[in-house]
């Protein structure tokens, strides 16, 4: 064949640059002898660098299709039809059409052909480009496969396909069009087989559909397929659907669609013996690739034929072990807040932190808690705090232990974990002061100490100093701390509604608890605009500034006053940003713009003094809620004793709730240290060659960045893979609750008791109120007004200065001690965390009604 035309006997799977991923994986197939796939060739795309390099108008195209951003659906639509029109009317080259038709005549004169586009970019591990090109199906005669590889060539660029390489960030001109031509197959049914359940990710089980007839009547939405799902060589679940049409190829060319004699129309497509048989074929394609696929096949003749395969990459990865044995895995994220995938110099340094070992899968961090379910006791343990914390993950945990023997029993004790012994401390106040104090001065100590260090000395001493982090960290006491308070706070909550009927009392007793440096955030940013307020020109060139608005401010009336404000707070809280237990995230103090929105909306929307009276508000309608509900147990029987005993918990919830946010902040505060110095090392290494930018280093781990300034050793292709890595893992949603066997499981309410249509979750702050729904996804693009209920998937502290503003919280993840929990309850916010799909199912503008106390959403009005 020539150059520009490769037989399947010619490729393999590294040659996808040259015949896109499905050519390379059907020729790749090809050579296993228990598959069958339909012989043909691959029209490469150096042809289609040749025919375009023939037009040059095309060229100019590109680049105004370059210059396009993703939203502009107009000009991507008469753009993209400009470039195909432009394509289709090419004449393929004179020595590519030749080897096109040498290729046909050795599958055979007039044979029926299969026209299918191959993209460069298309069936790969990092990307999803799965039904973006064309397939022409039963396509006769030289001159029909020339015309329909152009118009493969031009579906390259579908406006579709166009709108997702700007979305993500693929260049137009990087990703190539080759051409597969097969032998046309002529199925009696026809379907894809996925060796992983789609829908819960279980790899164990395989998914089959199937119709009668071609496979493209149910991918174009024709026909009903029929649905069977295969675990251990057994059909466990089929569903026959009513296949009213079949869509054939005709002698002539083409395909139609043919009626299904009413007899067959509720027959199965497969026996369940042929979807076993399927099933095997598929392992053993996945076996040869090395992960699970989703498969295109045909059944002609009692035999199946394999028309393509390709990596399903839409599951979540399963953490890997080595002892074959079944695991269970919680989520990290969505006890930190922070579901989004971490960069390896992130994981790193989480991993350093924190003294309980953890997997990794898809940028995220899990804990294997195998053992501690294993074990009667830690189980009923486990579950009671998870059900505290987060119900969804309490469920989930019990849907995978209802899987008999998934985790079997043992009688070996579970390792123990925080919050079930009970706090054996005294109520001291001092006790919070002094833990505060160790930390600020451990910090002091280390921002001295890593002062002038550079090389290996730098990053030994900063993977050394991680003992110190978890001594300040993991303090018993400060463990007692934390734990006394949220013992108090379950003890408030159920002896009150057992005595007084009063839900999530412990709500308006923790209001403007003190020690709370997340809730003082919020509000010392009121405090900055405070600052700013008075000075106009002030305010007028902030609604447009940069990042360097701090070296400007000063030549303004007013603007040294307002640039020591910000500084002030930067000095303070600068360290914080969304997602900051990811070290590599960019911090408030790196990039002070971001908090510019939050301070304008403070100066247009409060007054003057606006924290100091919040604040006193709080501490007053603690105190009022403390009187009112000891007055009431004093008229029970045992009144005295139920009174001492729950003016004991509201002291003892006052003095240590605050201190649940400060040992996060001094983390923080301690990963800012260590970040400035080692990117600081990272322009060093840049200078010196040995990385290719700064943010290299975000994709080594900590060890991986000592040892390259240690040895010098570069680590370039490591750094290229883990970034193609980590934009593939920014689409997946990590699962709160993940198996060994790929299983994804989120759990449920399982309640009976909300109003028609409401939306559960987990009631965290108690009240009702109505607001506008702000649905935020980036809280760089919240625009609130007094009385909004911020709608989001989660909240983190950087978060919380929006709390000032807002009457109401939605969240999709969070529990009872999470950050949004505690400062909503900080600011006496009605809020419900755990709502599955908030920020799909609520509209931004709608007028929703939360209820904080009973945990569930209203949705009452259109904007």
């Amino acid at each position: 064949m020539s150059g520009y035309v490769l037989g399947f006997g010619e490729i393999d799977a590294m040659r996808i640059s040259l015949c896109g991923g499905k050519g390379a994986h059907l020729a790749e197939l090809s050579r296993l002898g228990d598959v069958q796939v339909p012989p043909g060739f691959c029209v490469t795309t150096e042809a289609f660098d040749r025919a375009l390099q023939e037009a040059p108008p095309i060229g100019t195209l590109l680049d105004e299709l370059e210059g396009l951003a993703a939203d502009d659906l107009a000009g991507i639509r008469v753009r993209s039809a400009e470039v195909r029109q432009e394509i289709e009317r090419l004449t393929v080259p004179a020595d590519v059409a030749a080897g096109i038709a040498e290729a046909l005549v050795l599958l055979g004169d007039r044979t029926a052909c299969a026209v299918r586009s191959s993209a460069t970019a298309e069936d790969l591990p990092g990307a999803s480009f799965a039904g973006q090109q064309d397939t022409y199906l039963n396509v006769v005669g030289t001159a029909e496969v020339l015309r329909h590889v152009t118009r493969c060539w031009a579906s390259l660029f579908t406006e579709r396909a166009v709108s997702y390489r700007l979305r993500n960030g693929f260049g137009h001109r990087g990703v190539r069009m080759a051409v597969v031509v097969q032998r046309m197959a002529f199925p009696d049914a026809a379907g894809v087989l996925f060796t992983a359940d789609p829908v819960t990710s279980n790899r164990r089980i395989s998914c089959a559909e199937a119709v009668f007839g071609l496979g493209e009547a149910f991918v174009s939405g024709l026909v009903n397929a029929d649905v069977y799902r295969v675990l251990d060589d057994e059909v466990i679940e089929k569903t026959v659907a009513t296949k009213h049409l079949a869509l054939r190829a005709v002698p002539e060319g083409g395909t139609r669609e043919e009626a299904v004699e009413p007899a067959r129309r509720r027959l199965p497509a497969l026996t369940d013996a042929q979807v076993v048989h399927l099933t095997r074929l598929g392992r053993r394609i996945e076996e040869h690739f090395g992960g699970p696929q989703d498969i295109e096949w045909c059944l002609t003749g009692g035999e199946f034929q394999i028309v393509q395969s390709r990596p399903i990459t839409t599951l979540f990865p399963v953490p890997e072990t080595a002892d074959g044995d079944n695991h269970v895995y919680v989520s990290v994220g969505h006890q930190q807040m922070m579901t989004d995938a971490m960069k390896p110099l992130g994981l790193s340094v989480w991993q350093l932190t924190t003294p309980r070992p953890m997997a990794v899968a898809a940028g995220r961090l899990f804990v294997d808690v195998t053992r501690i379910l294993a074990a009667p006791q830690s189980r009923t343990a486990f579950l009671d705090v998870a059900d505290r914390s987060d119900p969804l993950m309490g469920d989930a945990l019990r849907t995978v232990l209802g899987r008999t023997g998934f985790v079997p029993a043992s009688t070996e004790p579970g390792p123990s974990f925080p919050g079930v012994a009970q706090a054996e401390i005294d109520t001291d106040p001092d006790v919070v002061t002094e833990l505060i104090g160790n930390a600020e001065a451990s910090l002091a100590a280390l921002e001295q100490a890593i002062r002038d260090r550079s090389g290996p000395d730098l990053v030994g001493f900063v993977l050394a100093d991680f003992e110190e982090l978890r001594r300040i960290l993991f303090d018993p006491r400060g463990n007692q701390v934390i734990t006394a308070g949220m013992q108090a706070t379950w003890w408030l909550n159920e002896n009150l509604l057992d005595w007084l009927g009063e839900k999530n009392a412990a709500d308006s007793l923790s209001l403007s608890a003190p020690h709370n440096v997340t809730s003082e955030m919020g509000l010392a940013l009121l405090d900055v605009a405070d600052a700013l307020r008075p000075h106009p020109e002030v305010v007028a060139y902030l609604q447009h500034a940069g990042d360097d608005f701090l070296d400007e401010l000063p030549r303004l009336p007013g603007g040294a006053q307002a640039r020591d404000a910000v500084l002030s707070y930067l000095g303070r809280y600068g360290m914080r940003c969304v997602g900051e237990i990811d070290i590599t995230r960019t911090r408030w103090g790196e990039s002070p713009a971001a908090l510019l929105p939050m301070i304008l909306t403070n100066v247009r929307n409060f007054t003057q003094g606006a924290a100091a009276r919040r604040f006193d508000q709080g501490v007053r309608e603690a105190w009022q809620k403390e009187q009112e509900v000891l007055e009431r147990l004093l008229l029970l029987p045992d009144g005295e004793q139920k009174a001492a005993d729950t003016k004991r918990m509201i002291d003892r919830v006052r003095t240590f709730i605050g201190y649940r946010e400060y040992p996060k902040y001094g983390m923080i505060s301690r990963y800012f240290v260590y970040k400035k110095a080692l990117l600081a090392e990272a322009g060093r290494l840049t200078a010196a060659g040995l990385l290719e930018s700064e943010e290299d280093c975000y994709f080594l781990t900590l060890q991986e960045l000592h040892d390259l300034t240690l040895t010098g050793r570069r680590y370039d292709e490591v750094v290229r893979d883990r970034r193609i890595a980590f934009a593939s893992y920014e689409s997946l949603t990590p699962p709160r609750v993940l198996t060994s066997d790929g299983e994804t499981v989120n759990g449920r309410y399982r309640r009976d008791d909300l109003p028609s249509g409401a939306l559960s979750g987990l009631a965290v702050s108690g009240g009702v109120v109505e607001g506008r729904a702000r649905v935020v996804l980036n809280v760089a693009d919240a625009d609130l007004e007094p009385g909004d209920v911020l709608v989001t998937a989660y909240t983190d502290p950087s978060w919380s200065p929006l709390f000032v503003q807002i009457a109401g919280l939605v969240t999709e993840v969070g529990g009872m001690m999470t950050h949004g929990a505690v400062i909503a309850r900080e600011y006496g916010l009605p809020a419900v965390v755990g709502v599955e799909q908030a920020t799909r199912t609520i509209r931004d503008g709608q007028r929703i009604r939360v209820n904080g106390t009973d945990g569930f959403i209203e949705v009452l009005g259109e904007p």
